[in-house]
């Protein structure tokens, strides 16, 4: 059964997934076409929405005002509303927490220039744990969960100093994990130990292991990483299972974390790349696809594959292709934030926080879900005390310093972005194992335009006949889509949105005829 809308509105149509394709000029939209959500025509499985710790949780979640940290911890996790309807955080159902390496304990001769990017180290070199170590991350995992956020995942940026070849928690230079010869088993016990003891739902152990993280020309480095090769993985990842499978572990691991999404089908130096076939293709010895605690999920990173719209559809494309080819393993968008310059249009620095940006992170986590498929995707700085865009939650210092982290002298702002509420259009309302249904316009299909115009996905909960419809309107005009066919109970969609001077304000919306705001996203849920 197929349940129509139609759209009536300055000729802007919302196309995705359909079956016989009728590809568009990018800048133009067929005239109008009836709008039909399939409850039938079923994707991807929703897994979660999430974010990390990194690196701020160390220094704020010390903070002895508890005020402000519950305040972060709201706008991030809670799942309560307000009186008005309105929601008082995103509520983020993964919570990712950073496993340290220990260059922090190094102070400045980690070589690390930044002590906001050094991170302490549960292992201590006696080969003792210190589980009173990364004290401000442990109380952000604690109030995750408190609020009821449903998934934990623990991931590194480099290996335990001591089990390095160089003693720092950087690149030595060369392409191969910073590793000892005889420590990949040290460092696998390193990480299911941290897992276990903190119930940790999953490991992730490598992180954008295509960049080679080495010192700059100073001989320092801007924070902890890694490089790998894809054999480095696989060794590291059988090694992992192998030991939480003897401990009988509940934790899973979820590996890849590709530095560009490319690197899932297109070959890269040093056998950093073409890594959906090399990791579930049919060469055995290399395969994941059946080995214990370990999930067949490859998580890749969005940056630097938005510019420009083609591009950004085309990309997804290509990496569901290939998923498709390697026999379906699941795709996670791991990490993602405003970084760089973007078609000139968005940059991370300096910080911005207004809506324009709210609506290019809607647009990429549209397109991450509709076009790549992903079944989580996840954000990187939770919060951050950057002049740089690429946070959720923000600190001011009194003075404007970002980054003064002893609270004695902070006394200043937890400031929001529209980034954390249009996320939050998504992470509130699309909770997990809602499973993501089709939005077609007629016979066409054209994401590349819809990517400059309006955008419209669909999940639905099918215990509860619950239907979530998540809705952009990029463009400065209100635009109205009638809808017919859909019955909604009582007529009514509990209504969200998310604009310039709104933050998921609520309202109850007629379900015959939606109005989209000028430049917003739009979250509607209803039950048929």
């Amino acid at each position: 059964m197929k349940f129509l809308l139609k759209v009536i509105s300055f000729g802007l149509l919302i196309l995705t997934n359909s079956g016989n394709k009728i590809v568009y000029p990018d800048s133009i939209l067929p005239p109008d076409q009836p709008l039909t959500v399939n409850l039938q025509e079923e994707f991807q499985t929703i897994h979660s929405f999430g974010a990390s710790d990194c690196w701020s949780a160390k220094f704020i979640g010390n903070w002895p005002d508890e005020a402000k940290k519950n305040q972060i911890a709201d706008l991030l996790f809670s799942l309560d509303t307000l009186s008005t309807g309105q929601p008082k955080g995103i509520g983020l159902s993964l919570w990712r927490m950073n496993i340290g390496a220990g260059s922090y304990e190094q102070k400045d001769s980690s070589l690390i220039t930044d002590e906001w990017r050094r991170e302490e180290c549960f292992l201590k070199p006696d080969g003792q744990y210190d589980w009173n170590k990364q004290a401000g991350s442990q109380w952000f995992l604690r109030a995750a969960r408190k609020r009821g956020v449903r998934y934990s995942l623990g991931f590194t940026n480099s290996p335990p100093v001591q089990l390095t070849r160089n003693g720092k928690a950087f690149s030595p230079g060369g392409k191969t994990i910073n590793l000892k010869a005889d420590a990949i088993s040290p460092f696998a016990d390193f990480l299911s130990t941290v897992a276990n003891h903190f119930k940790l739902d999953y490991l992730s152990p490598i992180n954008e292991p295509q960049w080679d993280w080495a010192a700059g020309k100073t001989g320092k480095a801007n924070q902890e990483g890694s490089p790998a090769e894809n054999a480095d993985i696989a060794a590291l990842t059988k090694t992992l299972s192998t030991k939480l499978a003897a401990s009988k572990a509940k934790t899973t691991v979820v590996t890849g974390e590709a530095g560009q999404l490319n690197y899932l089908y297109e070959k890269a130096e040093s056998g950093r790349g073409s890594q959906l076939g090399y990791f579930f293709g049919s060469d055995k010895s290399t395969s994941l696809t059946k080995l214990p605690n370990v999930e067949p999920i490859w998580a890749y990173h969005s940056y630097f594959t938005t510019c420009t719209d083609s591009v950004l559809v085309a990309m997804r494309q290509k990496a569901a292709k290939e998923a498709k080819a390697v026999g379906n393993p699941m795709l996670w968008q791991s990490e993602f934030g405003v970084l760089g310059d973007i078609c000139g249009q968005y940059n991370g620095n300096p910080r911005h926080t207004d809506m324009d940006y709210g609506l290019y992170v809607a647009k990429v986590i549209h397109n991450d879900l509709t076009v790549a498929n992903v079944t989580s995707w996840q954000w990187w700085l939770a919060i951050n005390p950057y002049d740089y865009s690429d946070g959720l939650v923000y600190i001011n210092g009194p003075d404007g310093c970002y980054k003064q982290h002893n609270n004695a002298r902070l006394n200043g702002q937890v400031l929001d972005s529209k980034q954390l509420w249009a996320f939050g259009n998504y992470a509130r309302f699309v909770r997990p194992g809602m499973k993501r249904v089709a939005v077609h316009i007629g016979t066409s299909d054209n994401p590349v335009a819809e990517a400059s115009h309006c955008m419209v996905s669909a999940y639905k909960d099918a215990s509860r006949k619950q239907i979530v419809l998540v809705c952009i309107n990029m463009t400065p005009s209100a635009t109205t889509l009638p809808l017919n066919g859909l019955k909604i109970k009582n007529g009514r969609f509990a209504s969200y949105t998310t604009t310039e001077t709104k933050t998921l304000a609520k309202s109850i919306v007629a379900a015959n005829t939606l109005q989209l705001e000028p430049k917003s996203v739009v979250t509607l849920v209803g039950t048929y």
